[in-house]
């Protein structure tokens, strides 16, 4: 099977079921990819223990560059709304070594997310129905961890229009359930019934000066991880309505939604917690881990503590699920430019997903997880400090493969400028920063909770995992050499009247 070269108007059909989703159902996907109830739950702490107080500035920092490369999406989306995104485009800008590698950047990221995601949606669903000491052993986490991979696999693999079903209901419960906590915490602070421990909200909360280079990119890196998902919109654009504007739409409004979502919480959460050293403190190291639901029973009394508990655990439920969704879309992507092996390129018949590849997608998922949990459970939390390299690796690709993608397009108009080069170069630039300032941070011993060689153990399995698709890359440039050689899927520029 040979594609025939892509352009503007030209996407290889995949197979997939076209039509499917609109665009809250596209938004749903995306917003439920990044699990914003289980990320601020596991990295609100982290934020804080690095910045103190700012932690809501960081999350408009890190806005700010993920809106610049929604951005830079869209407009590659309206151009060519393909289901290999980074893969494609960064193909399409720079050459199949950079794409292929963009794409490797997006299925790593999704493995890491996976393996985490289905242990916090097992160990919180234990903790919910009662089961503590269950959740607390890690021979049942893991275990309810793996059965829940398997069944989000099957979700996937079972159709679009029941994962659309899925995502809009779960996400409607997270968005719900956090809107009420924050509303419940600001009422009591200003209401005076917080406790000693609560302070006022202040503007200073909001201005990120102050801080070190070093502060700053930690933070922001685990806000890329606060942020990551919402690009699944995009995944999923060969199967939504008006493929070649929604998907953009739907990743811009994604994150805007989310900025607002977090700042809300995490004024909330300062506030209702203040800053000192024991109890709800958030200077207090116990609570870091999960200084949402440590506020559950404090704010609502049993009944919100039991709803933040499930909300958790169905946010990473959700995510374990559409994290599959654009991976195996991806996969599927390259298959048919011949990237990779052909039967990643299988369509179900019935259910017009990517049957292969959303099978081993899951699998990876499961391995790289068992094995990370033999290892120690200290080493799958270090996976996650690492996702943010991943992602804003493969961020940055798309970002640069916009801006040089439509460079010739470039004077036809301010927006064209503004939307095609400064925004997207600018997010770039910040991508390319948090990467490279992280990966010296992350190199130190202490960093993490783990040590491999000398060496964080959380830049050897970030770095360490990208290096990986290298050898992988080759092996499939000896196999399938017309992608490698540009014959499925050359470079190409727009056109002036893009």
């Amino acid at each position: 099977m040979v594609a025939a070269p892509v352009g503007a108007a030209s996407v290889p059909d995949k197979g997939l079921r076209s039509n499917s989703l609109g665009l809250l159902s596209n938004m749903a996907i995306g917003l439920s990819s990044t699990a914003p109830a289980y990320s601020l739950a596991a990295t609100l702490g982290g934020v804080v223990g690095h910045v103190q107080g700012k932690a809501p500035a960081m999350f408009v920092v890190a806005f700010l560059p993920m809106l610049m490369v929604a951005v830079a999406y869209k407009e590659l989306a309206s151009d060519t709304p393909d289901a290999g995104t980074t893969f494609t485009w960064g193909s399409r800008a720079f050459g199949p070594w950079i794409g292929w590698m963009g794409g490797w950047g997006l299925a790593v990221s999704a493995i890491i997310c996976l393996a985490n995601v289905a242990e916090i949606s097992a160990s919180y669903l234990l903790r919910f129905v009662g089961l503590t000491s269950l959740a607390d052993d890690r021979v049942t986490v893991v275990g309810f961890g793996c059965l829940l991979i398997v069944a989000m696999t099957w979700v996937s693999y079972r159709g679009i229009v029941v994962s659309e079903r899925m995502q809009n209901a779960l996400m409607s419960i997270q968005f719900a359930v956090l809107g009420v906590a924050a509303a419940a915490a600001l009422w009591a602070v200003y209401r005076g019934t917080a406790g000693p421990q609560a302070v006022r909200p202040s503007w200073d909360w909001l201005d990120p000066t102050g801080l070190s280079a070093s502060q700053v990119a930690a933070a922001v890196i685990l806000c890329i991880f606060l942020y990551w998902g919402w690009d699944a919109c995009l995944a999923v654009g060969e199967e939504t309505k008006d493929s070649s504007s929604t998907p953009g739409r739907a990743a811009v409004l994604a994150t805007v939604v989310l900025m607002g979502t977090y700042v809300l919480v995490a004024v909330a959460v300062q506030a209702y917690s203040g800053f000192g050293d024991s109890g709800l403190g958030l200077g207090n190291t116990d609570n870091h881990d999960d200084v949402l639901t440590v506020l559950g029973r404090p704010v609502g009394g049993a009944v919100l503590a039991g709803l933040l508990v499930l909300t958790v655990a169905l946010s990473a439920l959700s995510s374990t699920q559409s994290t599959v969704l654009p991976t195996a879309r991806g996969t599927l992507a390259m298959a048919i430019y011949e990237a990779v092996p052909e039967r990643f390129a299988r369509v179900h018949p019935k259910y017009l997903t990517p049957s292969f590849g959303t099978v081993v997608m899951g699998g990876s998922a499961l391995a790289f997880y068992l094995t990370l949990a033999l290892l120690s459970r200290n080493t799958l939390e270090d996976s996650i400090s690492s996702l943010g390299l991943a992602v804003a690796f493969y961020y940055a690709i798309t970002a640069f493969a916009c801006a040089w993608y439509f460079r010739r397009t470039l004077r036809r108009s301010a927006r064209n400028l503004l939307l095609r080069l400064v925004f997207p170069v600018l997010g770039g630039v910040a991508m390319i920063w948090a990467f490279a300032q992280s990966a010296v941070d992350m190199i130190a011993p202490d960093y993490g909770q783990t040590v491999i060689g000398g060496i964080g153990g959380v830049f050897v399995i970030g770095i360490g995992m990208l290096v990986l698709g290298v050898p992988l890359m080759i092996a499939c440039a000896v196999t399938r050499p017309a992608f490698f050689r540009g014959r499925t899927l050359p470079c190409a520029t727009a056109s002036d009247d893009a």
